[in-house]
């Protein structure tokens, strides 16, 4: 028997979970696990740089190496790829690689500096709470903006790599559309 400490308001108490509770348990903690968790289907291009990832892994590795990574075997996509650098204690990502398409106006302005210092907007809003997610999650993110009329439609993918004895970058990818 299995004790865990539930809050139930307005006291605390602890109580033993039956069969069905502890399943109920595990279907609520699996899906707050990852708040932006993959669609069943990726747009193909996502669906590329989430192949080229996966093929990166080594040796049954759940996440390949950072220094593995080589933007050139998407060349196609160059434009509307990202790569940021993961930083802990703080947690701060800064911004290794940006594709043109991405920020058009701030490449080069937003190329080396955190994203925290940054204004974020376009096809990079909620960049940093989704990277944030991506390592405590030591996971795959997706990101799905629907567009409004200020802001057009998008999807955007975020990978972890492993680097240095943890998660030391993140590869992104942004599809339009």
């Amino acid at each position: 028997m299995t004790l865990i400490s539930v809050k139930p308001y307005p006291a605390i108490r602890s109580r033993p979970l039956n069969g069905a509770a502890k399943s109920e348990m595990m279907i609520i903690m699996t899906a707050s696990a990852n708040p932006f968790p993959l669609p069943a289907t990726l747009t193909p291009a996502l669906q590329r740089v989430f192949a080229y990832w996966q093929g990166l892994k080594r040796a049954g590795n759940e996440m390949p190496f950072w220094d593995d990574v080589d933007l050139s075997a998407l060349p196609d996509l160059a434009g509307r790829l990202l790569l940021l650098d993961v930083f802990a204690a703080p947690e701060r990502f800064r911004v290794n690689v940006i594709g043109q398409d991405l920020q058009p106006r701030q490449t080069d302005a937003l190329r080396h500096r955190f994203i925290d210092e940054a204004a974020l907007g376009g096809e990079l809003i909620f960049l940093r709470a989704q990277s944030s997610a991506t390592v405590e999650a030591a996971a795959p993110t997706f990101y799905r903006c629907t567009g409004t009329p200020a802001q057009p439609a998008f999807s955007r993918l975020l990978l972890p790599m492993w680097g240095d004895g943890r998660i030391g970058m993140l590869l992104g990818a942004s599809d339009p559309g």
